[in-house]
């Protein structure tokens, strides 16, 4: 349930449940310097590399794929990992299809970025990205790098169309070690990226109460699996009104934070 305008209340801390960005200019830096919020970054999730010898039990020969489906950079640094220990070089001729343009461009930390070759999504959204599979679903053998138990709309969008693919699983998702912020998470707002991320807060935090929290969730599963626990998710990524989850929060924090003012 949403917060009525009149109730609406200041931000003032906000915890990111990423590790904090490499480069110091960031729009999260862009943020603090204009609305003066202290964010803290922490990893709700931990991400376990499969080994090459755990790959190849897989029976998955990578060079049988003209295509790569990447939804995260979880799953692009995991899967050239194990192209490396494989000594597998990925041919210049493959296309990649990517669920946002961030991560196409994490991509060029791996490969000389053609547009030629790489396709993506532009609001991050999973129908935008079937879209493009769609086009390309009679001409090309996709491989789609992914979590253990992963539950994803893409492989049932693949299996309805009868795509020649597979689920390569490179590495496994779980709830990092939150136990040394108990007593300590008071933060005007928290964002959650996955549903992983949701079933973290509660593995570390199993008596989590929102209270006048505001939650931010990243996508229709992360959205989800926090109705699902009873949250009440006050800010929604991605929207037409707001593409990316950093437009999400800023127009959020406009709001709020003017009302102090008031």
């Amino acid at each position: 349930m949403q917060e009525s305008p009149t109730d609406i209340k200041p931000v003032k801390t906000i915890l990111v449940s990423q590790p904090a960005p490499e480069n110091p200019k960031n729009p999260y830096a862009d943020l603090m310097a204009k609305y003066k919020v202290k964010i803290d970054f922490r990893k709700f999730i931990q991400v376990d590399g499969i080994s090459a010898k755990d790959f190849r039990k897989q029976r998955i020969d990578i060079a049988q794929y003209s295509s790569v489906i990447f939804t995260s950079r979880n799953a692009i640094d995991h899967f050239f990992r194990i192209c490396e220990e494989l000594r597998h070089k990925m041919p210049e001729s493959a296309k990649y299809f990517c669920i946002s343009d961030a991560i196409a461009v994490y991509l060029q930390k791996y490969i000389q970025f053609r547009k030629r070759k790489v396709f993506s999504a532009p609001n991050g959204k999973e129908k935008e990205l079937c879209d493009l599979l769609a086009k390309h679903v009679n001409k090309e053998t996709f491989l789609f790098p992914c979590a253990a138990l992963h539950a994803d709309s893409i492989s049932t969008f693949l299996d309805e169309k009868k795509a020649t693919y597979a689920e390569a699983v490179i590495y496994e998702a779980k709830a990092a070690d939150l136990s040394d912020l108990k007593g300590k998470v008071h933060h005007d707002m928290i964002i959650l990226f996955t549903p992983k991320g949701v079933e973290s807060l509660y593995q570390n935090f199993p008596d989590f109460k929102q209270g006048d929290t505001r939650l931010c969730g990243m996508g229709s599963g992360t959205q989800k699996a926090m109705e699902e626990h009873g949250l009440r998710v006050d800010i929604k990524a991605p929207t037409p009104e707001a593409p990316s989850i950093f437009m999400a929060i800023e127009q959020y924090i406009k709001e709020a934070n003017k009302r102090k003012k008031k």
